[in-house]
């Protein structure tokens, strides 16, 4: 494989009015614009209609991570505010969001210099009793803080602490504060495994009305997880791709989608999203992995240079098979892994063969993937949206491409 590592990202860059970023979604989901792609041909169309550009019997997978309301507003007696912004658990999400005091967090700190070795407090309004929540910082580096929450009372679970006491991670791009709408607009309708602070946005226009509408035409869904990190809406500052260093995200992925996997690579498999795209891709790699690892791997990270190593080449259906016996060897119903894979020009897709997502960041990670796919054509098509008034990034319109086979 091509080794990307000597891009100029300078190269995947455009204008991007900010009169053009949405800052607020539209009243219905399914009536954003839908650029499509198809056949080299750029088409405007509205979302609601993506099911008359989809190729016959294709598989749909969704991310199916919930958006958590990340963000926890401390006041110091002293009046200084902290703002706490939980990135990830120290252990297994679900355990995590169903544990009692005390968890421990990966956060990034707001006003840290402010916040010493005190704890920080904040009482919350619950319909039972108050709840009072602590935060102690544990330990602090360079990317984040380790903090300890704990409250009373103790029989509440984090996440419905959470759920009270946070706000919704809106992208910094927005600029402004979310407001009460945004906690079901920045949200899928499918989204049901609490654990990510961005949500995968090219699902916001689905409704549950159109997956039925799809599904009467023939269409199929299944699902993943990713939980996508804050690193998502961290640009490419390096002036090369082999600079950057690509975040880690944690997947989950059931046995049964690998299974379904294998009987539709020779159909089309279209993720909603780039965080779909970068499981499903993971997949192969991993199957990779173990073929060469062997089958005893107990944590498995996928690192974003190992696809432009030298590898033994296996077909999609013998490493998504590689994985599906690892499952059972293990007796594992779902994968649960680590990926920090970089898709970007000069990759080959082994799994998807098209892609629903919205207008991604100039030089971004996410338009790098877009490009690896369509390859020069994301130009075309980010000119032809500039230039009919399409709305970008997470609240804007959307996109079908389905490059030729």
């Amino acid at each position: 494989m091509t080794d990307i590592r000597h891009i100029s990202i300078d190269d995947y860059d455009y204008p991007l009015p900010e009169a053009r970023i949405a800052k607020y979604p539209l009243a219905e989901r399914d009536a954003s614009k839908l650029l499509v792609l198809k056949n080299s041909k750029i088409q405007e169309s509205v979302f609601r209609n993506i099911g008359d550009f989809l190729p016959e019997k294709s598989l749909l997978v969704f991310n199916e991570t919930k958006v958590i309301r990340a963000r926890l507003q401390f006041q110091k007696k002293s009046g200084s505010h902290i703002e706490v912004f939980c990135l990830e658990p120290m252990s297994d999400y679900q355990i995590a969001f169903a544990s009692l005091p005390p968890v421990r967090w990966k956060c990034l700190v707001g006003n840290s210099k402010r916040w010493h070795d005190e704890p920080l407090e904040m009482v919350l309004k619950s319909p039972q009793s108050d709840i009072v929540l602590t935060a102690k910082r544990i330990e602090k580096n360079d990317q984040y803080s380790i903090v300890e929450f704990s409250w009373t009372p103790s029989e509440t679970p984090f996440a419905t602490v959470l759920e009270i006491a946070g706000e919704i991670p809106l992208p910094p791009y927005l600029h402004r504060d979310a407001e009460p709408d945004d906690r079901t607009r920045y949200q899928t309708v499918f989204a049901r495994f609490d654990g990510s602070v961005a949500a995968p946005t090219a699902g916001l226009h689905f409704t549950m009305p159109l997956i039925g509408q799809l599904h009467d035409k023939g269409f199929e869904f299944d699902e993943v997880t990713l939980h996508v990190g804050a690193g998502t809406f961290k640009p490419v500052s390096a002036a090369t791709i082999g600079e950057h260093a690509m975040h880690s995200e944690t997947i989950i992925v059931r046995k049964s989608l690998i299974d379904n996997l294998l009987t539709h690579l020779e159909k089309h498999i279209i993720p909603v999203g780039t965080t779909s795209t970068r499981t499903l891709e993971s997949l192969y790699w991993i199957g990779i992995l173990l073929h060469e690892k062997g089958m005893d791997i107990d944590n498995i990270h996928l690192d974003q240079w190992f696809p432009y190593e030298s590898h033994d080449t296996l077909s999609a259906a013998t490493a998504l098979e590689k994985v599906s016996d690892y499952l059972e060897s293990n007796k594992l119903t779902q994968l649960e892994a680590s990926t920090a894979l970089m898709i970007a020009p000069g990759y080959n897709m082994r799994v998807i063969n098209g892609l629903i997502t919205n207008f991604h960041q100039p030089k971004s990670t996410l338009l790098l993937l877009v490009a690896a796919l369509i390859g020069n054509q994301w130009k075309d098509a980010y000119r032809f949206a500039l230039d009919h008034d399409f709305r970008f990034l997470s609240y804007g319109d959307s996109c079908l491409f389905l490059p030729e086979q």
